[in-house]
């Protein structure tokens, strides 16, 4: 089967497994807060000293509304909402941190949104000195964060490099103009130069891009003219990823229609280009959706087979624990799930209350144990093996007659107790995850969850 025809066929709606099970899938009834404060403590004893903890931090606040976007956001102008927010985003870290035996190790920061460069860089300096205040800060510990270039300050960036921050993230999705304004994201070629070279020159040693195929009037001469300018300011890494059109999930993006969107083989054009013009300007395709250079921590976390995969992403750090601040934050303790309440007066409302302010969530019975470790090695290394007692796994031998059919079409080669994915393969990385995904086979959907795959 030619790769054409393999499009066609993979072109349907799948997860992008940051987690396992995947949020539509989680089992709320089994859950409680509770459970989830006991698998917090439990999580935390033992792993605070050997890995620290990760925290992400949701800040979610934008001035204006980009209609591609799939995040939680609050579009205001009104800059006092600032304060507030960051006191109850303190006050839920006390919570969390009363549920710990000891002072807890920092491993990995994030700030996400939104736009965490909305906030003024004395007020992100009021959130991280307070978050840090009672944590150590462990000795390979990496702090991240988002940024818009049209916002992002000289003053933001001294700020959260003082604070220990050596990587930024800019979000920038297409430097085509008719694409920009479809979309409401506007930033500049130079805007984004500036805010490059002036946290390089600061310190920061990783410089993110984000790019999206597939979006509303996008065509072939608009992204190829992106990427030639990408390549020009050579950032570390660049996550180079399909849109995700849910409009019954993100209202904004109604503000198009289907009609708008690249047909599924412009679309898949639109990213062998892509692929290609990155892998010859000097990037190497690391896990799934991103391009890094020999130099970025990501490559080298992949050779060395530690890629790691979360909520936040990529990343070369391991963390058993990872601590979601802020309203819609989703936390992970590795035998649970949890997710914060989506609307910021409720959040803040139940912070105040002295509740952690939790409203769904997950525990993993040992079937999903199972499941999740394969799809992240998949996700991940691009291979996963298993001992005979698993192969006994009724879950996972469902899963491998399924990936059979995706085995016939050349996408993974099962042989034994391993099973790898082809260079073909690669490009389809959700579908082939999801023929391990026990608990959307189970119940498989009535209405589309996903964005379509490819």
């Amino acid at each position: 089967m030619d790769t054409k025809a393999l499009i066609e066929k993979y072109h349907v709606a799948a997860p992008r497994y940051t987690s396992y099970p995947t949020v539509p899938y989680w089992d709320n009834e089994r859950f409680d807060k509770e459970k989830w404060a006991y698998a917090v403590s439990s999580s935390f004893r033992h792993s605070n000293h050997l890995n620290g903890l990760s925290l992400y931090i949701h800040l979610p606040f934008c001035e204006s509304l980009c209609t591609y976007c799939g995040c939680n956001t609050r579009i205001t102008k009104n800059h006092k909402v600032e304060e507030p927010y960051i006191l109850s985003v303190l006050k839920e870290w006390k919570l969390y941190r009363k549920l710990f035996n000891e002072k807890p190790v920092v491993r990995e920061l994030h700030l996400g949104g939104g736009t965490p460069t909305f906030f003024s860089p004395e007020n992100l300096n009021l959130l991280i000195s307070g978050i840090l205040k009672e944590a150590d800060i462990h000795a390979e510990a990496e702090f991240s964060f988002e940024a818009h270039p049209g916002n992002t300050t000289a003053a933001h960036l001294e700020t959260l490099y003082a604070l220990g921050f050596k990587r930024i993230s800019l979000g920038i999705q297409d430097f085509d103009p008719k694409v920009q304004l479809v979309i409401n994201r506007i930033q500049t070629v130079e805007e984004v130069d500036r805010v490059t070279r002036q946290a390089r020159n600061i310190g920061y040693n990783s410089v993110n891009y984000d790019l999206i195929y597939g979006l509303p009037l996008q065509d072939m001469q608009g992204l190829t003219a992106t990427i030639q300018e990408v390549l020009k300011l050579g950032p570390d890494r660049i996550a180079f990823y399909s849109y995700a059109h849910v409009p019954w999930v993100r209202p904004g993006q109604r503000r198009y229609t289907e009609h708008d969107l690249p047909d599924p083989e412009l679309k898949q054009q639109l990213y062998e280009t892509g692929r290609e013009m990155l892998k010859a300007g000097g990037y190497t395709e690391i896990g799934m959706d991103h391009f890094t250079l020999k130099t970025d921590s990501l490559y080298t976390a992949e050779q060395n087979g530690q890629l790691h995969r979360n909520f936040m992403g990529y990343t070369h750090l391991y963390s058993k624990l990872m601590i979601g601040l802020g309203v819609s934050s989703i936390s992970d303790s590795w035998t649970a799930f949890a997710q914060n309440v989506k609307k910021v007066e409720e959040y803040m409302a139940l912070v105040e209350e002295g509740q952690i302010p939790v409203f769904k969530g997950h525990i993993l019975d040992q079937e999903d144990l199972v499941i999740r470790r394969h799809i992240l090695n998949l996700m991940c290394k691009g291979y996963t093996s298993w001992e005979l007692p698993q192969q006994q796994n009724p879950a996972l031998l469902k899963g491998l007659e399924r990936m059979q059919l995706i085995a016939d079409d050349g996408l993974v080669v099962i042989s034994g107790s391993r099973l790898d994915v082809t260079p073909l393969g690669k490009r389809f990385l959700r579908n082939i995850c999801m023929a391990l995904d026990s608990r959307l086979w189970q119940n498989k959907p009535q209405s589309q969850l996903f964005s379509m795959a490819g």
